[in-house]
């Protein structure tokens, strides 16, 4: 029998709360009416509701389905899903991995960052809500409600540093938790986006379905990053024939029997020489996969 009090954090004020791995296991989970807590959910649920929270810092593990903020104001976040809202909210900012397109409605004030987090149970807890590491659309915001000439949402610094916004937890309990807040272990790539490209020249890196297709992907991330390159976008998708013709077009028919294993990892690269490095890297590090 489930009581709902294990998933629900209601009416605290200045507490540090969370649930271990394991503890919340895809159920759905309540946060309302919190103010100036700090609040870890290190467990992946079904879905996650919090309202009329204030002042709060809080972690969400991977969320099968929607994460609703309403009636929220001078929140910190961390949050992995597959549908992301807020409704009447004031000033949230959030790390964020969305599968589908960020919305905001009535809402002012709201940064955006890319989800870089890391512990040893979030590989596994991302698969079991169903969600894929590469898809993330933590940028591609749309205003539900926009004001003429004002600007309701905004992107966090490049340099934004986690732990600055989500502190790790202090207490004796949530500290079992083996956390790396450093961007080069987020088990999510971290991407820049919608932001300004530093240069007209970007290419794209495919990987198809296979037994290493992830650590392939965070390799090639890896070493095209360590040679100053940014990755753009991070996508996994299956792809069909009419749009290997698009993406492949007079090559499509080499590539068109791979594509029938499962879904593609495309890797977006941006900078000056990025398509030669691209290239090379691939040469140099993957001589018998086909990228």
């Amino acid at each position: 029998q489930i009581d709902p009090k294990d998933y629900t954090f209601s009416g605290l004020k200045s507490e540090t709360v969370g649930r271990l791995p394991g503890k919340v296991a895809g159920q759905q989970f309540v946060i309302q009416d919190c103010e100036n807590c700090s609040i870890y959910i290190f467990d992946h649920s079904a879905t996650i509701t919090i309202d009329d929270c204030v002042n709060c810092q809080i972690f969400l593990g991977p969320i099968k389905g929607s994460v609703f903020f309403r009636d929220c104001k001078d929140c910190k976040c961390i949050v992995a899903c597959q549908q992301f809202r807020t409704r009447d909210c004031r000033k949230l900012e959030v790390f964020l991995c969305c599968a589908t397109q960020p919305i905001i409605e009535s809402s002012t004030g709201m940064k955006f960052g890319c989800f870089q987090y890391y512990y040893p149970e979030l590989a596994l807890q991302f698969k079991d809500a169903g969600l894929s590491i590469f898809n993330n659309t933590w940028s591609n915001i749309h205003d539900f409600t926009p004001v003429s000439g004002e600007n309701n949402w905004g992107l966090l610094p490049e340099n934004a540093v986690v732990q600055d916004y989500v502190p790790l937890p202090g207490s004796e309990e949530l500290k079992a938790v083996r956390i790396s807040t450093d961007a080069a272990r987020s088990i999510i790539p971290v991407t820049r986006g919608q932001r300004q490209k530093s240069s007209d020249e970007s290419c794209l890196a495919m990987f198809f379905a296979g037994d290493y297709t992830t650590a392939n992907a965070r390799k090639l991330i890896d070493e095209m990053t360590g040679k100053g390159f940014q990755l753009v976008q991070t996508k996994e998708v299956s792809m069909k024939a009419e749009d290997a013709h698009r993406v492949f077009q007079q090559c499509a028919s080499e590539f068109i029997p791979l594509l029938e294993k499962g879904p593609v990892v495309a890797l977006e690269f941006n900078g000056d020489g990025a398509v030669e490095g691209c290239r090379s890297t691939i040469n140099e590090v993957f001589s018998g996969t086909k990228v």
